[in-house]
């Protein structure tokens, strides 16, 4: 473990007191990110905890928002294959979710256990598998195994789809697996629509609120919120969009607390590379 030079994150201003870009009414600019690729986002603790994808290291890197202080840990044993997302238990478990598959042609998925107190060890993997993909990669118009999105939930993960069929209509598939060791298949739960626009719509971040009423699901342009769902039957909850008003590659988000919403985007040229926060609250008086 290393303290990163500068900070990972150089914080621009307190989250409590961060700006609004005028571009923006809904995301509050909090941070410049200096790692490029944030591809998942989970809050502990008081800790944000994040990670890069494909062709990057096999690092978590901590955040302490309060102190500015920043670490980068090894995790040794896993090789960073496709890390999309990470997320945490009631107990303040991480779990990275190894499953980016953008080919659709992946048969080693995986989510790994790590215990924050000790990040560069892994607990135990969890190796999955699809049981409708019988191709791999399949045809063109059934490649809906990619996932950058996931959540645990009272013992379970919910993965959420990222939709690469050819002429996709955005549909996005919810699977669910078990919180234990071992292989295992992924549950169908369930899918609803977004919209056919890839760039806009696509599916890269979720969370679950800690009172486990609202789901926030990120793409390029827009959160959407599930609401008044029944048990985790999340794709029969009420979807709503909320454009948010400019289209970077967003793939991090995490709820705070119930009411606010952490989002982070990737770096492209001159764009993204940002850590926002969204008060649920801004989102009605925006509609």
């Amino acid at each position: 473990m290393r303290i990163v030079p500068f900070a990972l994150f150089l914080l621009l201003c307190s989250c409590a007191d961060s700006k609004t870009s005028q571009d923006n009414p809904l995301l509050h600019e909090a941070a410049t990110l200096s790692l490029d690729e944030a591809s998942g986002l989970e809050y502990v603790n008081g800790i944000l905890w994040t990670h890069e994808d494909s062709g990057n290291k096999n690092k978590l890197f901590k955040l302490n928002p309060a102190t500015v202080a920043a670490d980068d840990i090894k995790v040794k044993g896993v090789k960073n294959n496709d890390w999309e997302d990470i997320t945490s238990d009631t107990d303040g478990k991480l779990y990275i979710g190894d499953f980016g598959n953008n080919d659709n042609s992946r048969r080693d998925l995986a989510i790994y256990k790590i215990d924050p107190n000790a990040p560069s060890e892994v607990q135990y993997a969890l190796n999955f598998y699809y049981p409708a993909q019988k191709e791999f990669p399949p045809g063109k118009k059934e490649r809906n195994f990619d996932c950058e999105a996931f959540f645990e939930y009272n013992g379970y993960f919910y993965l959420f789809s990222k939709n690469r069929n050819f002429n996709s209509d955005g549909t996005v598939l919810v699977h669910k697996l078990e919180n234990r060791k071992g292989y295992q298949a992924a549950q169908p739960a369930g899918s609803f629509k977004t919209c056919d626009n890839f760039r806009k719509c696509a599916i890269a971040g979720a969370d679950i609120s800690p009172d486990g009423k609202t789901v926030a699901l990120i793409s390029g342009d827009k959160l959407w919120l599930i609401t008044g769902f029944t048990g985790d039957d999340f794709a029969s909850g009420t979807l709503t969009p909320h454009d948010l008003g400019v289209l970077t590659q967003k793939e991090g988000i995490c709820f705070k607390d119930d009411n606010t919403l952490y989002i982070a985007d990737e770096r492209d040229k001159r764009t993204g590379g940002k850590l926002y926060t969204l008060n649920l609250a801004d989102l009605k008086a925006n509609r």
